[in-house]
């Protein structure tokens, strides 16, 4: 199953989390109150799996 990636960065949004940096093919969000960050791909659809592993990674609950 995938995810928009729209509706992914409105989740992070919602859960305090802001991009950070733009990296080379991918973009580094960052959790404003842990101070964690993680890359996010540029690919209009994300799978659930790597969803999940970003939110994990942002200490945030998942999609």
């Amino acid at each position: 199953m995938s995810v928009k990636r729209h509706d992914f960065l409105q989740h992070l949004a919602n859960h305090h989390c802001y991009l950070h940096r733009h990296g080379g093919k991918h973009d580094i969000y960052q959790n404003s109150l842990s101070k964690k960050k993680t890359t996010v791909p540029r690919h209009p659809k994300l799978e659930k799996f790597l969803c999940d592993a970003i939110c994990k990674q942002l200490n945030i609950p998942k999609m």
